[in-house]
């Protein structure tokens, strides 16, 4: 013990450094745990669907859209969610589940509508990639 403190004295920089990028670490894995984020697995997300009639919106570009979805998902880009976020306001009351391509975007927008006061919201974990490994089936065109 002894030993360990005398090396953490002298090299104070990069015990701080090992400390900081831990925490970092810790902070990336339990945020959305801590956040009360709910991370669906693509089954769980199809339970969802089947059993509490819950609304998809699919984060994805138009075109990503186009090229395969899961099945009467909403398309909203994200580039075009912060002019269209009202329409969600009708689903404020039903289950509400957000994709996107890996998972990344529909967490960071799920954090902020839940700011706003989205209660039954979820994420695709993984996103679409997730869907596809499990096996699952896109819907192809353009329904909205």
């Amino acid at each position: 013990m002894d030993k360990l403190l005398e090396f953490l004295g002298n090299n104070l920089f990069w015990a701080s450094l090992w400390f900081a990028i831990l925490i970092l670490l810790l902070w990336n894995m339990f945020s959305d745990l801590i956040m009360g984020i709910v991370q669906l697995e693509p089954m769980d997300v199809t339970r969802r669907m089947n059993n509490e009639n819950a609304v998809l919106i699919d984060l994805r570009q138009e075109s990503d859209y186009k090229s395969g979805h899961i099945i009467n998902s909403i398309n909203m880009p994200e580039n075009e969610f912060a002019n269209r976020k009202n329409e969600l306001d009708k689903y404020k009351n039903k289950p509400l589940t957000l994709y996107c391509q890996t998972g990344s975007v529909a967490t960071r927008i799920v954090r902020q509508l839940k700011s706003e006061g989205f209660e039954d919201i979820s994420c695709l974990k993984g996103g679409v990639l997730s869907w596809q490994r499990a096996n699952l089936p896109l819907s192809r065109g353009d329904k909205k």
